[in-house]
């Protein structure tokens, strides 16, 4: 049989096709790139340019260096507002974390019963609206009639004034973050398949009980899980600012003045823009520093295999 003959590919056919597929495919992908060059780029850009300027919106920015960057450090409620924010990111995230981790383990614990409505219990506050939530627990806080300090007062403890009262303003916050930590127990609970049976199986074959399969297997085994939960808590807490602006503005005495909302009030309320832009870039600097430190320096998204 005569070999058949191999076809000729044109090498000008060739460019001119890919060359449309090209243009067609940009094209398609012009409307997003329009679009995050003028709604996200952009703003970036004149928001980091801004942070050199006086801008009062309804006057032309003034450039005036890095002044509103040396003003941020001499102002006493921006350092309240990083204050309070770092006692959450210290305090908060690690006991939200604590919980959330536990409540998942008990969660996928197979003798205990109920486990299946108990997740649908603790997931059931992530679905509601936080201005709802916030003032759910505006009322559920009160010092004289709400839940908390009547169910206190029934063991015989008189609760604080908790939003009221600036020692307990940011516990209960906590408390808040808790409540609504549901979504960070079912990506645990997710994580948690990922553990093999068997190594929980070789284990209480040597005789370890539920606490030391925990400690040994299940939290090392945890950490990736664990890393993406905490990180995304700590971006939650420099964002933070629907709850304290509608639960306390604030107070009391700037005790929940964390940095969003102080950045917030700059932009919106004072018109100082340049002064919030300058806030703005402070807290993208910090929370890449602080990210950066679970990821090298505690190496936290590593598992005992991987290291």
């Amino acid at each position: 049989m005569a070999k058949e003959k191999k076809k000729k590919v044109n090498p000008y056919k060739t460019s001119v096709m890919r060359r449309k597929e090209a243009r067609n495919g940009l094209l398609f992908v012009l409307p997003w790139i329009i679009g995050f060059l003028a709604f996200t780029l952009y703003p970036i850009a004149a928001s980091l340019y801004y942070s050199l300027c006086n801008y009062t919106v309804i006057k032309p920015p003034r450039f005036i260096g890095t002044a509103n960057y040396r003003a941020l450090f001499h102002d006493a409620t921006f350092l309240a507002s990083c204050r309070n924010t770092l006692f959450m990111i210290c305090v908060g995230v690690p006991v939200t974390t604590v919980v959330a981790v536990s409540v998942s383990i008990l969660l996928n614990y197979k003798k205990l019963r109920g486990t299946s409505w108990m997740r649908v219990v603790f997931f059931i506050p992530t679905l509601v609206p936080t201005v709802v939530a916030c003032l759910l627990w505006i009322w559920v806080m009160q010092p004289d009639t709400g839940i908390v300090n009547t169910l206190l007062r029934y063991i015989g403890i008189q609760g604080p004034g908790w939003l009221s009262s600036v020692k307990w303003a940011k516990p209960a916050f906590i408390l808040m973050m808790i409540w609504t930590c549901g979504n960070a127990i079912i990506i645990y609970l997710a994580g948690l398949q990922d553990v093999s049976e068997t190594l929980y199986d070789a284990a209480a074959i040597d005789g370890a009980g539920f606490f030391k399969q925990t400690i040994y297997i299940t939290i090392p085994l945890l950490r990736p899980t664990i890393l993406y939960n905490v990180v995304t808590l700590i971006i939650g807490v420099f964002q933070w600012f629907t709850e304290p602006y509608i639960m306390t503005e604030g107070g009391p005495s700037n005790a929940t003045m964390f940095y969003s909302l102080y950045l917030y009030q700059n932009a919106f309320s004072f018109f100082k823009m340049g002064y919030a832009s300058a806030q703005a870039y402070i807290m993208l600097v910090v929370a890449m520093l602080v990210i950066l430190f679970l990821f090298r320096v505690l190496k936290f998204g590593e598992t005992e295999m991987d290291s």
